[in-house]
């Protein structure tokens, strides 16, 4: 822990979770809490909440979960003190400074020392594609129709093709090679020892929003395998959340940012004027980036290819960019394969125009079920439109419904009466009431260890939500029947709150600072049983309570010494109490 706990505990109160998180998600109340799309993982219905009263958030999707702290290590990649660090100056709060131990000083300066590494490179990159050994790649450039200005301006430079020679150049300025392992820049194998990752290729440093490089891209030069390479991930380095040319684009004060495919696509866009355009970086679009996205614009043009790798891409994108709560729209190039091709071929402002005709994603997706069906034929027709049918209902407003049912009817000159009564007819059939959920518990799935976990997790999410309820069973149960330690840990603390009249579930998430703990410190707060009458929490909390104690008591006995015989009355004690439990009224 860098920072005293009371410290860490008050900028964690000056910055309110919803507040934070409403920066990157889209959030609305329901009840008490909010929900959204989960930022971690790919979804369609929000499953992803934000308590304000426990102040920690939880995802019933993926499990992600902890307090405002766990989010920015999560999302922005930053370690503990980075966090604290960051939301102090949000709010306005002075950190002190104080000495650190050497370990201390080289956990936290190593991600310092890869960022100035990669800049070290990337110096080194852009040096070598001035030098005749990178005219090859100079003239590669040159015959992409790159000008002088543009290359300086993505900083594009050259790894020599002997295998070595970046780590060379890094020894000999007292690089370690255990920063250079880190890093991401070298590969090491047991034949060849440690060497470049990168060598015979035009290199494209990646930076941040910041500008900061935290990555490279390289494109071999000649016939080389793979024919793009990136780095891996790294301390600094993720490219689900990551975007190439977005520290750029971010401030290009246009409406709308160009999602396309390739670092040249980017670079070509950004030298023809379209300084809004990103790319992904070696992967499909993913949600991580579809949210990051949304800091910065409302609309989303998606610039791929017109081959159909890039029309399945954009049919993949359509909805994760939509899950973020962006617009989006789909740029028709044909018959040229790239915006590189295109604008190479008709230029600047023919490209303008196809942006300004770019096609709804709605409609672009209609457009490509066209493939599927024979509109010639009066059957295959027919299909087409209970299948446009289907994908109408996803529509919940009835108003954007409409429109959209409109909108495919003019398209296809078909009724728009009868399309409609068609689409409510299979939101009706697709669609049924859902049944009544009970307090009965689903058939066991998972292992009795797990569902015993799930029993602890429960009541420790009663104990935090049910005002009084401590006063009930605290002498009933006591943190020592918590068998899994990292349970038994967190019910001291919130105990200990509890005593002294006071819940602070956040608090105790500051005290994990490993993801997966805290993960799993948010599940202990967040875990649900479908109950509806008084009747059934009073039974389900009973059968809980049940289910805990016993399992304590077995623990216990299992690891009771032969001559404890005190501990043995106990047990025995333990035993006979359960027999009132039915008794007791909560």
């Amino acid at each position: 822990m860098y920072y005293a706990e009371e410290l860490v505990e008050e900028v964690r109160e000056k910055n309110d979770i919803v507040d934070v998180i409403s920066g990157y998600v889209k959030l609305q109340r329901k009840g008490t809490s909010y929900f959204g799309l989960c930022p971690f993982h790919n979804e369609k219905s929000p499953s992803f909440s934000v308590s304000p009263d426990k102040q920690m958030y939880y995802c019933f999707g993926c499990g992600a979960g902890g307090n405002v702290y766990t989010f920015l290590m999560e999302y922005e990649n930053y370690s503990f003190p980075e966090a604290v660090k960051y939301l102090a100056d949000r709010a306005g709060i002075s950190l002190p400074e104080r000495e650190y131990t050497e370990e201390e000083k080289k956990a936290a300066d190593i991600r310092t020392q890869i960022l100035e590494l990669n800049k070290m490179a990337a110096n080194y990159f852009y040096y070598q594609l001035r030098t005749e050994n990178g005219r090859q790649a100079m003239d590669y450039l040159k015959g992409r129709a790159l000008s002088d200005e543009t290359i300086k301006g993505f900083a594009l430079g050259f790894a020599n093709k002997y295998s070595n020679d970046l780590y060379r150049y890094l020894k000999s300025k007292g690089i370690s090679d255990e920063l250079l392992r880190e890093s991401g820049l070298m590969n090491v194998d047991e034949k060849h020892g440690m060497y470049d990752k990168f060598w015979n290729r035009v290199m494209f440093p990646i930076q941040d929003v910041n500008g900061r490089v935290i990555g490279f891209g390289g494109r071999v030069m000649g016939d080389g395998k793979p024919k793009y390479l990136n780095s891996p991930e790294t301390r600094v380095f993720d490219k689900s959340r990551n975007l190439y040319g977005l520290h750029i684009a971010r401030t290009s004060r246009k409406k709308y940012l160009l999602v396309c495919e390739g670092y040249m696509d980017v670079i070509s866009m950004h030298q023809a004027g379209f300084k809004n355009a990103v790319a992904s970086l070696g992967t499909a679009l993913t949600t991580q980036h579809a949210t990051l996205l949304k800091r910065y614009t409302n609309e989303v043009i998606l610039t791929y290819d017109s081959d159909e790798a890039g029309i399945r891409a954009a049919l993949r994108a359509i909805p994760i960019v939509k899950s973020a709560g962006l617009s989006a729209k789909v740029l028709n190039m044909r018959p040229y394969k790239d915006p590189d091709e295109f604008i190479k071929a008709l230029g600047a402002e023919a490209f303008q125009e196809r942006i300004d005709q770019a096609e709804n994603s709605f409609l672009f997706e209609i457009s490509a079920m066209e493939q599927d069906y024979n509109l010639k034929d009066p059957e295959g027709k027919t299909d087409f439109f209970r299948a446009v049918a289907r994908k109408l209902t996803e529509f919940d407003q009835e108003l954007e419904r409409e429109n959209y049912i409109q909108a495919v009817a003019e398209k296809y000159q078909t009724g728009f009466d009868s399309l409609r009564k068609l689409v409510n007819r299979t939101a009706l059939l697709t669609n049924p009431q859902p049944r009544r959920e009970s307090a009965r518990p689903e058939p066991k799935k998972k292992s009795g260890g797990d569902g015993m976990k799930k029993s602890q997790r429960l009541l420790l999410t009663w104990l935090i939500e049910n005002k009084g309820l401590y006063e009930k069973v605290k002498n009933w149960v006591s943190p020592q029947d918590f068998t899994e330690p990292l349970y038994r840990q967190v019910a001291e603390e919130l105990f200990q709150q509890l005593e002294a009249g006071e819940v602070n579930p956040a608090r105790i998430a500051n005290h994990y600072e490993d993801p997966e703990q805290q993960r799993e410190v948010a599940s202990l707060f967040n875990t649900t049983l479908r109950v509806e009458t008084p009747e059934e929490k009073e039974k389900a909390l009973k059968e809980t309570l049940y289910r805990v104690l016993t399992n304590s008591i077995e623990y216990r006995t299992s690891n009771l010494e032969p001559t404890d015989m005190a501990g043995l009355q106990q047990l025995i004690n333990m035993k006979r109490r359960l027999q009132d439990l039915g008794k007791m009224h909560v």
